[in-house]
């Protein structure tokens, strides 16, 4: 059995060799409390080859070796009859890294079951929300099934932000928006998902209706914490995810899939009132988490590409050079978060204190929610929910291939194709072109996107491509709606919040030589892999 320890170890006590004494007179010392440290135990159990899927094992099902185990800081491999050991506390959760080629057991809500909690008294008593049951004493032993499955080198998965519904009601908004679309497109071929926090919003007796939701797409769905799913009446950060834990397991662990290795990181860390202090939340990993991060990092090939997810943007997270120092000499990573409720793809650098030899490539995801369910509603009743960045509310696909990877966004309720959206006039003057602007939001560009443009007439017949300018600014439609919003007293819907400096907007202006009539703008969009998408816009010029 190897054990990978960083600053921390597993020792044996040997009791020290007796000396002879000389008692000596003592004087009494006043003595100040000391808090009674956290009762450990060892805990034992077996990885097995779950054959018969019964969850059980049976006498035929033999024990898997070099799978890695976990207790949320230290890690060990089984031994060669899956056998494993670990320290545990009153509160610890021990679990497996899923390997390649193996899957864990799923339970009704598809959310997969790779866990033992052991909090003997179970979670606090006096919290809003219900955390985990007294689970007793620690078993003799601690099984873990696992499930054969090929998995191939190439695959996707789904990516949610920030569903964050604050009722049932709003997870039906998410229904129908967003779980019914992806259920009718099951070409998408993803092999699980994944909600990068704020799964809900505060309410955490929401978690059960939004679960059973998300499982009718099909798949295994893994779950990041975010700030709104936290345990708000907690004092500490330690406690603040008992009811997530609940439902979910370990705030941070990691598995494979393929030859990829993701890890779930839990950046939201929670501080009770204290004093004058408010309670609240900031990004930051903790000591023990890191401890974890370190060791798996120290099992995974140098070559591999390592997906990092979690809520809060990493360049948001406090001690983020402490991650930064530990995977910026790898070739290959990708983080992911959400948490702002608008799109970027951040590329970090030395001004955020990153050093390796390329910048590391952060995604803010798409949110599932877009703006809080905010906004007027549609024909179907569902809040329009159009981000501050003047995108539309969705979800991402992301494809992994070895050390690549590449992210396509998807819109509510909209077609795979609809990638942008263009703002020219209706009807312009000849002699006004040259000073009319174009603009064009592509809702998943980055600054490695080249976008350009052309003209063409009712014949079909189009200019030279033109270049168009990256140009940070708010998105027109998204001013415009929220502008008049404003103007309607008593509106019986949330108002949504004011427009965000967009960083996937380009501009140009209309070429001066169109001729009056009727013509469409068509504007093309190529990202870092070549991939391109196309938008239109028909305008009309009139004679000067």
């Amino acid at each position: 059995m190897m054990v990978i320890t960083s600053n921390l170890a597993i020792s044996q006590d040997v009791p020290p060799t007796p000396q002879p004494t000389t008692p000596q007179p003592t004087t009494p010392q006043p003595t100040t409390p000391q808090p009674t440290a956290p009762k450990t135990e060892t805990a034992r159990g077996t990885v097995f080859d779950d054959k018969n899927g019964n969850g059980k094992r049976d006498r035929d099902e033999s024990g898997i070796k070099d799978i890695r185990v976990s207790n949320g800081s230290l890690i060990v491999t089984t031994d060669q009859n899956g056998k494993y050991e670990l320290p545990v506390d009153d509160d610890s959760i021990i679990f497996v890294i899923k390997p390649r080629d193996w899957a864990t057991p799923l339970n009704r809500n598809h959310l997969p079951q790779f866990y033992y909690i052991h909090k003997p008294k179970g979670s606090p008593e006096n919290f809003r929300f219900a955390g985990v049951a007294p689970t007793g004493p620690l078993p003799k032993s601690v099984d873990f099934p696992l499930l054969r499955r090929v998995e191939p080198d190439k695959f996707k998965a789904i990516m949610f932000g920030d569903p964050q519904p604050s009722n049932v009601a709003e997870v039906e908004y998410m229904s129908h928006d967003v779980i019914e679309q992806i259920i009718s497109e099951q070409a998408h071929g993803a092999a699980f998902g994944v909600t990068l926090g704020d799964i809900v919003f505060d309410d955490l007796s929401v978690m059960e209706p939004h679960n059973q939701s998300v499982a009718l797409i099909g798949i295994p769905w893994y779950n990041i914490i975010g700030n709104h799913d936290l345990n708000l009446d907690a004092k500490t950060d330690d406690q603040s995810d008992e009811t997530f834990e609940r439902f979910y397991g370990p705030s941070y662990y990691s598995f494979d899939y393929g030859p990829t290795h993701f890890m779930v990181l839990d950046d939201v860390h929670w501080h009770g009132a204290e004093g004058d202090k408010k309670a609240g939340y900031h990004g930051g990993f903790s000591d023990e988490q890191m401890t974890f991060i370190r060791n798996d990092l120290a099992l995974i090939p140098d070559d591999q590409l390592v997906v990092l997810m979690m809520h809060i943007p990493l360049d948001g997270v406090r001690n983020r050079e402490q991650l930064y120092r530990l995977i910026e000499q790898r070739p290959a990573t990708v983080s992911l978060s959400a948490h702002t409720h608008y799109m970027e793809h951040r590329f970090l650098g030395e001004e955020n204190g990153w050093k390796g030899p390329k910048k590391h490539h952060h995604i803010v995801n798409v949110t599932v929610c877009g703006s809080w369910w905010r906004g007027r509603k549609d024909e179907r009743g569902i809040p329009h929910a159009t981000m501050s960045d003047g995108g539309p509310n969705g979800y991402s696909i992301m494809e992994f291939d070895g050390q690549n990877y590449k992210l396509e966004m998807r819109g509510a309720n909209r077609p795979a194709d609809y990638q942008m959206n263009l703002y020219a006039p209706e009807a312009v003057a000849q002699q006004d072109l040259a000073k009319t602007d174009l603009i064009a939001n592509v809702f998943n560009g980055s600054e490695k996107t080249k976008v350009n443009f052309r003209v063409g007439n009712q014949t079909g017949e189009f200019g030279e491509w033109q270049s168009m300018k990256v140009t940070r600014m708010a998105d027109p439609a998204f001013k415009a709606e929220k502008e008049r919003e404003e103007s309607v007293a008593n509106r019986p819907w949330t108002s949504l919040p004011g427009p965000h400096s967009t960083p996937h907007i380009w501009t140009a202006k209309l070429p001066a030589d169109i001729k009056p009539g009727t013509q469409v703008v068509e504007v093309r969009a190529t990202n870092v892999i070549g991939k391109q998408f196309i938008g239109r816009r028909i305008i009309r010029v009139r004679p000067n």
